[in-house]
C-alpha cells in the first residue's frame, strides 16, 4: 500500500513537535473514549485516531476535526479491523463496498 519513502514521511510526522501538541490537545479537549463500546463511560483514553484515514494525505492528517479520542485497546482492535475491510472493499459479512460491484447489480 505505502512505499518505504511514505512510511518514513507519515513516520515523521508522528514525531513532529507539531502532532504532539496536537495530540495533546486534543486529548486535553476530549479526554475519554468515543467508541460505542465506552459511550456515556468515562474511559480513559490514550490515543488520537484519525476518524477517516489519513492514508498519507496531509489535510486529513492535520485536520482537527479528523480526530477522536480512543483507548488503546479500542485501536488496536475495532478500528484497524474496520480500516483493514476499507482496504479490501468489503464489509464485516463480506459484502462489497462499492455500490457499483458486480455482486451489488
Amino acid at each position: 500500500m505505502y512505499t518505504d519513502r511514505t512510511r518514513d514521511h507519515i513516520a515523521r510526522w508522528y514525531r513532529s513537535k507539531r502532532w504532539q501538541r496536537l495530540r495533546a490537545s486534543h486529548l486535553h479537549r476530549e479526554p475519554y473514549c468515543c467508541c460505542p463500546e465506552h459511550k456515556g463511560k468515562f474511559v480513559e483514553a490514550n490515543v488520537v485516531d484519525h476518524v477517516r484515514p489519513h492514508r498519507g494525505n496531509p489535510r486529513l492528517f492535520w485536520n482537527p476535526s479528523n480526530l477522536q479520542s480512543l483507548t488503546k485497546h479500542c485501536h488496536d482492535s475495532w478500528k484497524q479491523s474496520e480500516e483493514l475491510q476499507d482496504l479490501r472493499g468489503c464489509d464485516a459479512d463480506g459484502e462489497p463496498n462499492d455500490p457499483a460491484h458486480p455482486w451489488n447489480q
